[in-house]
C-alpha cells in the first residue's frame, strides 16, 4: 500500500534568512576584493591627511582672527566662542565635498565592471537572484565609502573637544553624511547595472551628483524667476537701539548687541515678493541642504544681529527661508514683524531626502530588471560572459 507524499515547503524565514545569506555573500566577495587592492588603502591614508591637513588650517586661521583682534582691540576671552563651531563646520562641509566625489568612483563600475571581466555571468550562473547580486554590490560600495567617514569622525569630535558644539552635532552630521554617501551609492550601482561600459556609468554618476549638487541650485534660481508675485505689507519702522543695549563702535565685539527693533505701521499696500516656498522642493534635494537642515541649531535672537555663525548654519537658514516664502520673511508682511532668524520649525531636509531616495530606488530597480536572466535583449557589443 503506497503511502502519500507530502511535499513540505521552507518556512517564510527561512527563504528570507537564504537570501539574506546570499547578499552578504556577495558583500563578502566584493570587500575581499576591495582590500587586496592598494589602492583602496592609498586613497584612505590621503583623505585622512587632507581632512587633518583642513582642521589644522581651520584652527590656525581662527587663531590668527583672534590674535589680530587682541592687537587692534574688541577681544574679550568672556564673550569670544572657542574654534570648536568653526572646526565643525569647516570639516563637515569638506568631508561631504570629498564623499560625493568618492562614492561614485567606489559604485558606477560596480556591475559593468564585472560584465566587461566576465565575472559577472559566474554570479549569474549561481542560485543568487538579481536582487541579491545588486543588493550585496550596493552594500559592499556603502560599506567602503563608510571606511572615508570613519577616517574623519576624529576630526569631528575635535569640534566637541574646543567647545561650542555637543555630541549630538556629531552623531546627527555622521548619520546624515552616511545617509547620503549611501543615496550615492545606490545611485552608482544603478546606472552601473543599466550602463553596458563602466567609463560612461562613471560619468553619468558624476553627473548625476553634480545635479543635486549645483543642478539643484540652478533650477532653484530659474524657478524663481518665475515664482515673482505680490504680498500685502506695510512700511517697517525702525527704533533703533534700547537703552541698555548700546550700538557697537567700529571694531568692538559684544555679544549682547541686539538686532534692531522695528514696528510696523501704515495701510497694508501689495509689494512685490518673490515666492520661493513653491520652488522649494528643487532646493531640498542639495545634499548640503539635507545635511546643514538635519542639525539641530539653536535659535540665535542676540548674536551678531540674529546671524548664523558658520557656513553649514548658514545654508540651514536659507533653506528655511526659502521655504519660509515672502509670508515668513518680509520684514512686515501682513502688518507683523518678522525674526531675521528662523526657527527651525519644519524642517526641509525630509522632503528632499525623500526625492533623493525616490530617485535612487528608482535607478536600482532599472539595474534590478537589467540584471534578470535570461536576458531577451543585449545591447551592441555587451559581453555575456
Amino acid at each position: 500500500m503506497s503511502q502519500p507524499t507530502v511535499t513540505m515547503k521552507p518556512p517564510a524565514h527561512g527563504r528570507a534568512g537564504g537570501y539574506f545569506a546570499g547578499i552578504r555573500d556577495v558583500v563578502v566577495l566584493e570587500l575581499k576584493q576591495r582590500l587586496r587592492s592598494r589602492g583602496w588603502y592609498i586613497m584612505l591614508a590621503i583623505w585622512f591627511i587632507l581632512t587633518g591637513l583642513v582642521t589644522w588650517l581651520t584652527w590656525a586661521g581662527w587663531n590668527a582672527q583672534r590674535e589680530t583682534q587682541r592687537t587692534y582691540g574688541g577681544f574679550n576671552p568672556a564673550e569670544t566662542a572657542g574654534p570648536g563651531s568653526m572646526i565643525f563646520e569647516v570639516v563637515l562641509a569638506f568631508v561631504l565635498l570629498f564623499a560625493l566625489l568618492v562614492a561614485p568612483a567606489l559604485s558606477a563600475n560596480a556591475v559593468n565592471g564585472d560584465r566587461a571581466g566576465g565575472t559577472l555571468a559566474i554570479l549569474q550562473v549561481t542560485l543568487l537572484r538579481p536582487g541579491q547580486i545588486l543588493w550585496g554590490k550596493f552594500l559592499a560600495a556603502w560599506f567602503a565609502a563608510l571606511a572615508f567617514l570613519v577616517a574623519s569622525t576624529p576630526f569631528l569630535v575635535i569640534g566637541v573637544a574646543l567647545g561650542g558644539m555637543t555630541p549630538g552635532h556629531v552623531l546627527v552630521a555622521l548619520l546624515m553624511l552616511a545617509v547620503e554617501v549611501g543615496v550615492v551609492c545606490a545611485i552608482g550601482v544603478g546606472i552601473s547595472a543599466l550602463a553596458g561600459r563602466p567609463l560612461f556609468s562613471i560619468v553619468v554618476t558624476y553627473l548625476a551628483v553634480a545635479g543635486l549638487v549645483f543642478g539643484s541650485l540652478i533650477s532653484f534660481g530659474l524657478g524663481t524667476g518665475l515664482s515673482q508675485g505680490t504680498i500685502m505689507a506695510n512700511q517697517a519702522q525702525y527704533r533703533g537701539y534700547s537703552a541698555l543695549e548700546r550700538m557697537p563702535q567700529e571694531g568692538e565685539v559684544s555679544s549682547t548687541t541686539r538686532e534692531p527693533e522695528f514696528t510696523c505701521s501704515g495701510p497694508l499696500v501689495a509689494q512685490p515678493a518673490v515666492h520661493t516656498e513653491r520652488v522649494a522642493w528643487m532646493l531640498s534635494m542639495n545634499p548640503y541642504v539635507v545635511v546643514a537642515d538635519a542639525i539641530p541649531y539653536p535659535v540665535r535672537a542676540t548674536t551678531n544681529f540674529g546671524s548664523p555663525q558658520g557656513a553649514i548654519e548658514s545654508i540651514s537658514q536659507a533653506a528655511r527661508y526659502a521655504m519660509a516664502g515672502p509670508e515668513g520673511t518680509y520684514p512686515c508682511a501682513n502688518g507683523e514683524a518678522k525674526p531675521r532668524y528662523l526657527a527651525q520649525e519644519t524642517p526641509l531636509w525630509p522632503l528632499g531626502l525623500g526625492l533623493q531616495l525616490l530617485l535612487a530606488g528608482l535607478l536600482l530597480w532599472l539595474g534590478w530588471r537589467s540584471l534578470r536572466t535570461p536576458a531577451h535583449r543585449l545591447a551592441r557589443g555587451t559581453r555575456i560572459a
